[in-house]
């Protein structure tokens, strides 16, 4: 005997509908171009070094200062 659903909780589907589904919205998406794909890529490669650099120095700088205070 099976209880009924909660109020709030997903039934549990079957998983032919869910693949359907699935490749239904998948068919709804807009696709980047291949210029776009490199493109943005580019742009997350270029923030990702600076952010790097960003945290990199303020690391040694915070080192240095620790450095400095300790060094008493």
């Amino acid at each position: 005997m099976q209880t009924p659903a909660k109020p709030g909780l997903p039934t549990i589907a079957n998983p032919v509908q869910f693949v359907r589904e699935v490749i239904t919205e998948l068919k709804k998406v807009t696709w980047p171009t291949r210029s776009e794909v490199v493109k943005l890529t580019a742009v997350v490669i270029a923030l990702s070094f600076i952010v790097g650099a960003f945290i990199g120095t303020l690391d040694v700088t915070f080192l240095k200062i620790e450095t400095l205070l300790l060094k008493r």
